[in-house]
């Protein structure tokens, strides 16, 4: 069984940086498409970025330029290097780890405020 863990959130003002960091545990993480994905309140859950085992990424455009994902296959952990932050970042972030079964962690609160 694969677990997640997610660290990093927290307060931060506009223009600020946060560094997220999602642990892997249970599974082969090399073989995993790992993402992370956001919801504000009351939102949907929706796709920041995402990184696939061989090391493609895909962001978000409301993410493009601040954000970069990153993985380090031998601590088996995925990265989410939140740059410019702005208040509609603010949201709970998930990770999410997929490969043909699917898991997610239990996801950290990021806020954006002055």
């Amino acid at each position: 069984q694969v677990q997640l863990v997610e660290s990093g959130g927290g307060l931060v003002q506009p223009g600020g940086s946060l560094r997220l960091s999602c642990t892997f545990s249970g599974r082969n993480f090399i073989y995993y498409n790992m993402g992370w994905y956001r919801q504000a309140q009351g939102q949907q859950r929706d796709l920041v970025t995402e990184i696939t085992s061989g090391g493609s990424t895909k962001y978000a455009d409301s993410v493009k330029g601040r954000f970069t994902i990153s993985r380090d296959n031998a601590k088996s952990t995925v990265y989410l290097q939140m740059n410019n932050l702005k208040y509609e970042d603010t949201a709970v972030y998930y990770c999410k780890a997929e490969w043909g079964d699917m898991y997610w962690g239990q996801g950290t609160q990021v806020t954006v405020s002055s």
